[in-house]
């Protein structure tokens, strides 16, 4: 997989840029500021369909203008596809599939794989869980478009018990009601936390080689899921989910939301069995999160059969000489996309010069 094109127009601070990428490497360098990380944003967009950097989809849109568009031309395995993407003014965001029009966000998962990384990703490590799952989430998500549907059932039927659980004092049937909504949340929560089991499996296998390489060999790496119901089976982990979400609903009452699902889930991350999620240091904390994501594209690769585009976002400052060529070693089997301020380094590159907000030509 790779991507060939990619014009934007109206886009952050971009007028209209055009760009075309090489099959390797490709490095997006210019001063700060000057819209490198805009570009990284609008693929990953075109992947996810949400930013990595806002919530506020209007912020996308260069001031002034009615809307943005992008126009993102990509060469899969056996032929190729066009997403054109537009945000208007006021963050509605609509999307073309080979000018076809999606209904659904979902639609979107599996034409485009991305895998990105920036300096923010550190926080994968130490800050909360929520932080863990959306790695999970995101990694499964373009491997499973079923996991995404499962994913959005069980937050929806979540929220509506959520409501629930804030009125019980008002409502004399709520033990029946919650009955009906905590089968549905055992029933999707299942599937969900069956699915992140095995992928946290394969993905230690894959994150602790890069990790043993990237630490000369020093550190061990260990991941783990923690849930409340750690069952192969996947019929006997609905039950054993169901029963633990009924032991916990007086207390849910008195809190006023659901204690116990695949939302209050995490992945222990152990350095020589000691958990990192505590003590790792700065750059333990970097290495970790560097080698999370290289297992997230391998698995990928493995999982769809051809790798995805990795974004890789002012990251060679964050890493010393020696794990600079270590990382561009590893990743030399796919497309990597990658923003700096400078790169003198003799690897083979499709350069690309961004000035403020215009791609110049080389």
């Amino acid at each position: 997989m790779k991507i060939i094109s990619l014009e934007l127009n109206n886009f952050r601070n971009y007028k209209h840029a055009f760009a075309e990428f090489d099959d390797g490497l490709n490095v997006l360098y210019g001063k700060n500021a000057s819209g490198k990380t805009n570009m990284i944003e609008s693929i990953y967009l075109c992947s996810i369909f949400h930013s990595p950097r806002t919530t506020k989809d209007k912020e996308m849109v260069l001031i002034g203008e009615a809307k943005a568009n992008i126009n993102l031309i990509l060469q899969k395995k056996y032929r190729k596809h066009s997403i054109n993407l537009q945000i208007d003014e006021k963050g509605k965001k609509k999307i073309l599939v080979d000018n076809i029009p999606l209904n659904r966000a979902g639609e979107l998962f599996g034409v485009l794989g991305v895998v990105y990384f920036s300096p923010d990703e550190m926080k994968l490590v130490k800050e909360s869980p929520q932080e863990r799952r959306r790695f999970m989430d995101v990694g499964l998500s373009q491997q499973q478009r079923s996991y995404f549907y499962a994913l959005q059932r069980y937050n929806k039927t979540l929220k509506q018990k959520n409501n629930l659980l804030k009125e019980w004092r008002n409502n004399k049937n709520i033990d029946s009601m919650l009955d009906v909504w905590d089968m549905g949340l055992a029933k999707e929560g299942a599937e969900i936390i069956f699915k992140r089991i095995e992928y946290v499996k394969v993905l230690n296998d894959a994150a602790s080689k890069f990790h043993t390489a990237m630490s000369e060999a020093k550190e061990e790496l260990r991941l783990t899921y923690e849930c409340a119901a750690d069952i192969s089976d996947k019929n006997e982990l609905k039950q054993s989910l169901y029963e633990e979400i009924v032991k916990t609903r007086a207390k849910d009452k008195e809190l006023g939301y659901c204690t116990v699902g695949p939302h209050r889930d995490d992945i222990k991350i152990e350095i020589n069995g000691k958990d990192s999620r505590k003590f790792a240091s700065q750059g333990q904390q970097r290495t970790i999160a560097l080698a999370l994501k290289l297992g997230e594209v391998i698995i990928y690769k493995n999982e769809i059969g051809e790798p995805p585009v990795l974004l890789l976002d002012d990251v060679l400052s964050e890493l010393d000489m020696q794990r600079q060529k270590l990382l561009l070693e590893m990743t030399a089997g796919f497309q990597t996309i990658l923003t700096c301020t400078e790169f003198d380094m003799n690897e083979k590159a499709n350069k690309i010069q961004i000035s403020d907000g215009a791609v110049i030509p080389g």
